[in-house]
């Protein structure tokens, strides 16, 4: 019996070959190069352009947020800058100027033709053409905006452009060619209007964004 084992032989056993083989294999699987992180995530590519988007909401609803402040904004200034005029003109015009702060800050009416601040009188149907440009670029950006602040900064100025435009579309001498009713007067300063306050904002407001590198569709350039 013992003479017969010994010529037959130990018979191979699958199972106990399978586990030995399967330690190299997951070895090498620990230290291959494709190998996924424990967590299983993946960080993405690192950008070189200066440029990160990781943290922009670009949503549908986002936007729509975003267009809805940029137009509550707009209507804001345009209705506070509509019924100071209507107020000036019915109260002021024609009238002595009202001291607010002595001789540093008083509310006369006046006509402007220019621009801003009185400048360019002989220029007001050009400036009227840019103001309009002016809307309907902003009515372009607003379909990529995804920022806050460039929201509140297109609104403003949106406002302001609106304002200052109805005065020359409605008001003497004529259509496109009406004076802008201003009243703030500092003293040493051009006369200006609410309009006129809300588009030096805006204006401010996305100089100051651009400085820091944000872009109206939230993407921020980092030097």
């Amino acid at each position: 019996m013992a003479e017969a084992e010994s010529i037959i032989g130990t018979p191979d056993i699958p199972e106990a070959e399978g586990r030995e083989g399967a330690e190299p294999d997951r070895a090498g699987a620990s230290g291959s190069p494709d190998a996924v992180e424990p967590d299983g995530q993946d960080a993405g590519p690192v950008a070189d352009d200066g440029e990160t988007e990781s943290s922009v909401d670009r949503s549908p609803a986002t936007r729509r947020r975003r267009i809805i402040l940029l137009f509550c904004v707009a209507v804001l200034a345009y209705l506070l800058d509509l019924g100071s005029k209507m107020l000036v003109v019915a109260k002021l015009e024609h009238q002595e100027p009202i001291e607010i702060f002595g001789d540093w800050l008083k509310l006369d009416a006046i006509r402007n033709a220019g621009a801003a601040f009185g400048l360019g009188e002989a220029f007001t149907i050009i400036f009227t053409i840019i103001a309009a440009t002016v809307i309907v670029v902003i009515a372009r950006l607003a379909r990529k905006l995804y920022s806050l602040p460039w929201a509140i900064a297109l609104g403003l100025l949106l406002g302001g452009a609106l304002g200052n435009l109805t005065d020359r579309i409605f008001r003497a001498p004529g259509v496109f060619e009406g004076a802008v009713v201003d009243f703030i007067a500092p003293a040493h300063f051009a006369v200006f209007n609410l309009a006129d306050s809300a588009i030096v904002c805006g204006g401010i407001l996305i100089v100051l964004l651009s400085f820091k590198g944000l872009d109206p569709d939230g993407t921020v350039h980092k030097d």
